[in-house]
């Protein structure tokens, strides 16, 4: 592996220490390097003065004041065993590549250096994401840890993100395997399915789509024509407005902070569940998706920006993921509109549409407190748990949405209407105060 700028500077930051006396921790950092079929680690552990007696003493079994080859093999061992590593979810087995230990004299002053390199293989999958979990138990009551990712030689693997914990003793490392255009299709796709609040936003826009307003309410069904016309309306112009920015962004002729991005799309969600509570802009929601889309594509780019692609790969990349993440919303809203225009031709479609939309509105207000005030959103995980099931949310509802309009005559009976202001039908209601105001009229 070819290390890059951040790579060498990290080396040197975790060498540095090495010229002064380290204290009181065992210092455990590791450089990771990926390559299609393999992944290979390379730490380096520097005792510190007041702990090395006893690393000494776990190395140097027999006390002579020597490490012998075996006594290195066994501890570099022990320390593969404190190891847990995986892909994927796949348990992956290290082996050991080399080891070198420093005089027992330098570690007990602090400044040996222990060199331990091993690697793994890994499974071969169909997924062009993927995702490497790093663990690290050795000592941990005496250990500092420090893990960090060497910028891939492969020009088809891609760095996308990298987590840790507090102490860095859990690491993990998500990967793009960009082998063209497949590759980068996969990865919109699968961006959308995992981007609750994008989904989320399109969803609440789309929930009113099926009915007519009425007195600046929601009422009945507007029809299966007018229902399509509106879907495909809403569709389409958050369609044009995300791939706009997304184009101008990725190819770097558009770029905004990431925060007031984010920010702006909580912000987003709640326009659209307001509006499925209560009509805001009744006929302009295509105009609404399209503006909002922009703010979305925004944050669409800043997964191909982080991938460092050149300029022409980021040309292709943004095709096949721009239509990766249009299949997958079409994939979304052939799954779920149709429960939605049998469920509003009953008085239960209501109870779904409120319901609905104020799980957006809390969704949005957690992601915006999170965004703006780096607060604990405890709504997340519930977001990201129905999002996870939606594989059987969604026949789940479409069988109920069935049930409820074969007993549509028995259920409006007992579910009172939204508003006592109007009838179900808002048309017959017009027509029963165009025929009043007739009646005035004629002799």
């Amino acid at each position: 592996m070819k290390p890059g700028l951040v790579a060498a500077v990290a080396i040197l930051l975790l060498r540095a220490p090495a010229s002064a006396h380290r204290l009181d921790e065992y210092l455990q950092a590791t450089i990771l390097s990926v390559e299609k079929d393999r992944l290979q680690a390379s730490m380096r552990l520097v005792p510190g003065v007041a702990v090395s007696s006893v690393i000494v003493g776990a190395i140097d079994t027999n006390a002579d004041g020597l490490i012998s080859a075996a006594e290195g093999r066994a501890y570099a061992e022990r320390v593969l065993r404190d190891l847990s590593l995986s892909a994927d979810g796949h348990v992956l087995r290290p082996r050991l590549l080399s080891f070198d230990f420093p005089k027992i004299e330098d570690i007990r002053e602090g400044l040996g250096e222990i060199e331990i390199e091993l690697a793994a293989d890994l499974p071969p999958g169909s997924s062009n994401r993927k995702k490497i979990v790093f663990e690290n138990h050795h000592l941990p009551r005496m250990s500092a840890y420090l893990v960090n990712c060497l910028v891939p030689r492969d020009r088809d693997i891609q760095v996308v993100a990298q987590n840790r914990n507090g102490n860095q003793s859990f690491y993990r490392l998500d990967y793009l395997d960009a082998g063209g255009f497949p590759s980068m299709f996969r990865l919109g796709m699968r961006h959308i399915a995992e981007g609750t609040d994008h989904l989320l936003f399109l969803l609440a826009l789309l929930l009113p789509a099926p009915l007519l307003v009425c007195r600046s309410r929601w009422a009945g069904f507007a029809g299966v024509r007018h229902s399509l016309r509106q879907i495909l309306k809403v569709v389409t112009a958050f369609t044009i407005g995300h791939s706009i920015t997304l184009a101008l962004a990725a190819l770097g002729l558009v770029r905004l902070p990431n925060r007031p991005v984010e920010v702006l799309i909580a912000f987003s969600i709640l326009v659209s569940a307001a509006h499925a509570l209560r009509p805001l802009f009744p006929g302009r929601e295509a105009a609404i998706a399209a503006a909002f889309g922009l703010m979305h594509g925004l944050a669409f780019a800043a997964t191909l920006q982080n991938l460092g692609l050149g300029w022409w790969a980021r040309v292709a990349g943004i095709l096949g993921f721009n239509l990766g993440i249009e299949t997958m919303q079409l994939v979304v809203v052939a799954a779920t509109m149709p429960s939605l225009v049998l469920l509003s031709r009953t008085r239960a479609y209501a109870v779904l549409r409120i319901a609905g939309a104020l799980f957006a509105v809390f969704a949005s207000a957690g992601w915006m407190a999170e965004r703006l005030l780096n607060a604990h959103n405890p709504l997340d995980a519930v977001v990201n748990s129905v999002a996870h099931s939606a594989l059987w949310i969604a026949p789940i509802l479409f069988l109920i949405s069935v049930i409820c309009w074969k007993l549509r005559n028995i259920l409006d009976k007992r579910i009172p209407s939204p508003s006592s202001l109007f009838a179900l039908n808002p048309q017959s209601e017009f027509l029963q105060i165009r025929s009043s105001q007739t009646a005035k009229l004629s002799p």
